[in-house]
């Protein structure tokens, strides 16, 4: 059965996007199966992996709406191993368009219950807010993989994280947990990401990856380019960190 796994921060620009598309590749390239779900109305993990956002008939939105099947909602093999859900600007209303459904926060993990026999992962990339769609993500997920980057403030934005996701396990997912803390943006160079990272580990009781990812401008870059950062250049620092990342989390599986 396929690990649920939902890459969530409440903080904007953590790498929380950058994580979800190079990690889901890099599992791919280490032979996982993977599938990808874009739960962010920005659409950037679609684009990402150079998949046009805006000519998808059917997405994230269309499915939380059961106006699609899952099968019909996944593209398949975006690259080797890799299947995803896409998304665009209309899943913006979901909100909205789910008032006074009955259960509605737990839309998307009875739609999984479907097909999480057919991969080794499935990735969930959730918008930089608590709103109904990471509520969704946290209730379909196994565990949640926290990015957070190397700045001062790091620390009080994952203590309020931490905060949701146990309101989430005694509210309404009583097996999810902290996948783990995986540290983005790390400047060897400077005492403050090395504090920070000391910081954390100090103060925070959960997994802590040793994969430290590195601020690196191909990982910036690769986008742009619609390609994860294992295809765009795949002997970079960024590469070979998410392939060390990936391995740790195959590991985390298999305990």
């Amino acid at each position: 059965m396929g690990k649920i796994i939902a890459v969530a921060n409440q903080k904007g620009g953590v790498g929380k996007t950058t994580t979800s598309i190079n990690l889901t590749a890099a599992l791919a390239e280490q032979g996982q199966r993977v599938l990808i779900i874009d739960i962010d109305p920005q659409g950037n993990t679609t684009s990402g992996f150079g998949v046009d956002k805006n000519a998808q008939e059917n997405t994230v939105y269309e499915l939380l709406l059961d106006d699609c099947s899952v099968n019909e909602a996944i593209l398949r093999d975006v690259i080797p191993n890799v299947d995803m859900i896409p998304s665009n600007i209309n899943l913006a209303a979901a909100e909205i368009e789910l008032i006074g459904i009955s259960h509605k926060e737990f839309i998307l993990r009875d739609t999984l219950d479907f097909i999480q026999d057919d991969y080794d992962f499935i990735l969930l990339d959730c918008p930089p807010s608590l709103n109904v769609l990471t509520v969704n993500a946290m209730t379909a997920a196994d565990t949640v993989l926290v990015p957070i980057q190397c700045e001062y403030y790091a620390l009080e934005g994952l203590s309020q994280l931490i905060h949701t996701i146990n309101l989430v396990k005694s509210r309404l997912n009583s097996r999810l947990d902290i996948e783990g803390i995986v540290f983005t943006m790390y400047d060897g160079r400077t005492n403050l990401s090395q504090q920070v990272v000391e910081n954390v580990k100090a103060n925070v009781d959960q997994n802590v990856y040793n994969t430290l990812i590195p601020r690196n401008i191909r990982l910036a870059e690769a986008p742009s380019y619609g390609e994860p950062i294992t295809i765009y250049d795949t002997k970079s620092s960024g590469a070979q960190a998410y392939r060390e990342l990936a391995k740790e989390v195959i590991q985390g599986k298999d305990k």
